[in-house]
């Protein structure tokens, strides 16, 4: 293993080297992930992260990355998220633990790890709602803007990660087989639906990435995740989420809105 590829002795280290290896997120989810994921260093070594004014400037504690796989690290977690229900949005636990869940898929993945420490993880005041068909048909059916609904079917046909969809670019897709080339980052296959709406989506482009932004990119957006043609950046995770959540407001009989992960069960779609 090279000096490039060796393991980070260090979970902030870690965390560094998968942000910069995080080609589908933009400067604002790159911060959000940060903040994520350098949150965790506290319960890791059975401290209680810092809330409130009290969070704002605080260093991370110094964490060794095999502690993850400690014995103890479970529980520390699920003791960790219990104290953090009674103040945190059900939200803002989740998209936590969405954020840690996958830093810890990518560091699995490279050996830097050997166990998952955030299997069975759930908040236990909000525990994840069940994956329903009824929900991801109902979100599916709404009407919405092209590259949403785009992104909607593409990530319920897949079952992909969310940021796995948003790190294709259009040169990684084979349209008329419906998947991903083999030289795509991560390989996906599609249905119908997706078949039907991408090509509608990708007009007049051949480059760059697949879902892109509403308004121009700034001009300190990497030439890598805008697109040539518009000057558009990469959709962003926490846009994504965002515009999920508001779209599915009125059919949350809470009002609050689903998050992406309702359209992960991979049963019952709609048709476009």
């Amino acid at each position: 293993m090279s000096e490039d590829q060796a393991a980070p002795v260090e979970y902030g280290a870690a965390v560094d080297r998968y942000l910069a290896a995080a080609a589908g997120l933009g400067p604002a989810s790159r911060r959000i992930y940060r903040i994520s994921l350098l949150g965790w260093a506290w319960p890791l070594v059975g401290r209680r992260t810092p809330t409130g004014r009290a969070r704002k400037g605080a260093r991370p504690p110094s964490v060794p990355l095999a502690l993850l796989d400690g014995p103890e690290t479970p529980k520390r977690l699920r003791l960790a998220l219990t104290d953090r229900s009674a103040t945190a949005q059900p939200t803002t636990l989740a998209r936590e633990l969405s954020c840690f869940r996958a830093a810890t898929a990518w560091w699995l993945a490279r050996g830097w790890i050997t166990t998952d420490p955030a299997l069975g993880l759930a908040p236990p005041s909000a525990p994840a709602p069940p994956r329903s068909p009824d929900r991801a048909r109902a979100a599916l059916a709404l009407r919405a803007p092209l590259r949403e609904l785009a992104f909607w079917y593409l990530l319920h046909e897949s079952g992909a990660l969310v940021e796995h969809v948003l790190a294709l670019d259009i040169d990684h897709l084979d349209l008329p087989a419906r998947r991903t080339r083999p030289s795509a980052p991560t390989r996906l296959s599609w249905g119908e639906g997706t078949a039907r709406l991408l090509p509608l989506l990708l007009a007049g482009r051949t480059a760059g990435p697949v879902f892109v932004t509403a308004r121009r990119a700034p001009a300190t957006t990497r030439p890598a995740d805008r697109c040539p043609v518009t000057g558009r950046g990469r959709l962003s995770y926490r846009r994504a989420a965002e515009l999920f959540t508001a779209a599915t407001r009125p059919l949350d009989p809470c009002g609050h809105g689903w998050t992406l992960l309702a359209l992960r069960d991979r049963d019952g779609a709609a048709t476009p």
